[in-house]
């Protein structure tokens, strides 16, 4: 099966990286897992049974690689997380603003923004069934669960997005009128400090961490690491103030 899998991969690669985009949280990193999915499928060819398959086979090693890239990023033991929900959920007095919920379902980026918050286990099942159409079945097979445990993890999901969007509107609120979104702020911060972003990006950002009440730190923790890095240098490979500025006079007098 080996020719045939790489024969049949490309019709395939688009509903992946959709899959894949969908459960993480920016498009280097969906590109990687991409692919080292296909690496992956093309080494464990002879292992596909039947061409009819493939899709549900493929998926379930794009699951596997994902969920190891979140394990190695110690992501927050999910099972906690999805219980606290829905402890939350069975107390009678718990609920949301639903004109919000529904006014940010309404745009994409808002959903994508409360979905990277549910742990990757959840959110998985979440776009594999109400992104994309599968059915629990199928769900179950490439995450190789029961279906009982299948379906638990969608309703589970469904809470976990219901509850983080309505937390987003709060994080909204905190965050009115500051430029950029905070992640799109934060995965600049490192071009900043190179003086290699744009004029515009540049200004954008310093004014979001003018307003914004979490990045500051974050930056300020990001300048002290630098420069305890360039501190950390053999003191005989830095030249001398005083031996510097000579050199300079030199060259100056030599022009």
């Amino acid at each position: 099966m080996g020719q045939d899998v790489a024969a049949l991969l490309p019709d395939h690669i688009p509903g992946l990286y959709r899959y894949v985009r969908s459960t993480t949280r920016d498009d280097v990193t969906a590109e990687d897992l991409v692919q080292e999915t296909l690496t992956r499928a093309l080494e464990k060819g002879s292992d596909l049974q039947s061409p009819a398959a493939l899709r549900a086979w493929l998926f379930r090693i794009a699951h596997n690689v994902t969920i190891d890239h979140y394990r190695r990023q110690r992501e927050e033991p999910s099972d906690d997380l999805a219980q606290q929900v829905e402890d939350r959920w069975r107390e009678d007095a718990y609920t949301v603003d639903a004109q919000v919920v529904i006014a940010r379902s309404e745009t994409a980026e808002e959903v994508r923004d409360a979905l990277v918050r549910l742990p990757y286990a959840y959110r998985s099942v979440l776009v594999l069934h109400d992104g994309l159409g599968w059915p629990s079945r199928e769900i179950a097979e490439v995450m190789d669960l029961g279906l009982p445990a299948a379906k638990q993890r969608l309703r589970r999901a469904r809470m976990m997005l219901v509850s983080a969007m309505a937390r987003g509107h709060e994080r909204r609120v905190v965050a009115a009128g500051v430029p950029l979104r905070c992640w799109d702020a934060r995965q600049h911060v490192s071009a900043y400090l190179d003086g290699e972003l744009p004029a515009d990006i540049s200004a954008a950002l310093e004014r979001h961490l003018g307003q914004c009440p979490t990045c500051p730190p974050l930056y300020a923790s990001l300048v002290s690491v630098r420069d305890a890095m360039n501190g950390l240098q053999d003191p005989d490979s830095v030249i001398p103030d005083a031996l510097a500025q000579r050199i300079r006079h030199r060259l100056a007098a030599g022009q």
